[in-house]
């Protein structure tokens, strides 16, 4: 079978990739030794999929439905699977093997969920509820040692970014001050250090057997909760910039995660400041200019 990337796949890692970055051309071989390596037989490859892997239906020997996810080492793949491996299956996918010696990097077989649904597909109200009620889960003691990135170490790249990236959206300057601003007083005094998805919306919330809906796609991080509730507060930013009163929902959206998670609202709106701004500052660098200046709009009713 052709393991073509999905043209989604291929315009992200575009927007990233480093220079002379082959992953992308290498990645047919590397899902052929995958699964012959594994026994697997495949279904299909996910379209659209996702941004930053490769994600192929299988099924194991025994018949058993699973996946196959193929990222390069710059999605930090060993971080998601030392991050699955941590929760067991509480709250996210589970990891149906470990990490073999002979085992490819990046490379990672997956419990099998409904790829098609996820909780985007519910009411927005009822979609916010099951979205944050997955993510506490994932909120647990990190292991011992530096097996993560820290919140504090993550955004300090994003800021340098973030600060460079300015440079070529002088609109943006004010904004990012303000972002900055708010991230220094948050990485100061950090109210608890978890375990985080890293990454998480409601587009990585998929439907499953065992439990209702689980988590998947983590970029682990480990530092306060807010940071990871923060990229909950945009979801379908589109609707909520097209909407007559949306920067009275995004208040009401904050008010109403934070209390439901027993969050500080004052350190989610500053975290959702500083992602949204992030976020949006990149899409204008990679030349998204519809999704910075969507995203910046949001971040200027915060």
């Amino acid at each position: 079978m052709a393991f073509e990337p999905p043209p989604r796949l291929v315009r992200a890692l575009g927007e990233t990739a480093p220079a002379q970055d082959a992953w992308l051309a290498e990645l047919p071989a590397i899902a052929e030794r995958a699964v012959a390596g594994r026994g697997l037989t495949v279904e299909r490859v996910q379209v659209p999929g996702g941004r930053s892997s490769l994600v192929v239906l299988v099924r194991r020997a025994d018949g058993t439905p699973a996946v196959l996810k193929l990222a390069p080492p710059r999605a930090r793949p060993e971080s998601e699977r030392a991050a699955l491996a941590h929760w067991g299956g509480l709250g996210a996918v589970q990891l149906l093997e470990g990490a073999p010696a002979d085992a490819e990097a990046g490379v990672l077989l997956l419990e099998r969920l409904h790829p098609d649904v996820s909780v985007r597909s519910l009411p927005e109200a009822k979609a916010l509820l099951e979205a944050a009620g997955t993510l506490r889960r994932l909120w647990v003691e990190p292991p011992a040692g530096p097996v993560f990135e820290t919140v504090a170490e993550r955004t300090g790249r994003q800021a340098t970014a973030m600060r460079a990236g300015a440079e070529a959206a002088p609109e943006a300057a004010a904004l990012v001050d303000a972002a900055l601003a708010a991230r220094e007083e948050l990485v100061a005094a950090p109210p608890e250090r978890l375990l985080l998805h890293g990454t998480f919306r409601q587009s990585k919330v998929l439907a499953a057997e065992r439990m209702p809906w689980l988590a998947v796609g983590p970029d682990p991080v480990v530092g306060e909760c807010a940071f990871d509730l923060a990229r909950l507060v945009r979801d379908r930013v589109e609707d909520l910039i097209a909407a007559p009163s949306g920067a009275a929902i995004v208040r009401r959206r904050v008010k109403r995660l934070a209390e439901s998670l027993e969050v500080d609202q004052e350190r989610l709106r500053g975290w959702t400041l500083f992602r949204a701004v992030e976020s949006g500052v990149r899409a204008l660098r990679v030349g998204r200019p519809k999704d910075g200046e969507l995203l910046l709009e949001f971040a200027g009713w915060l």
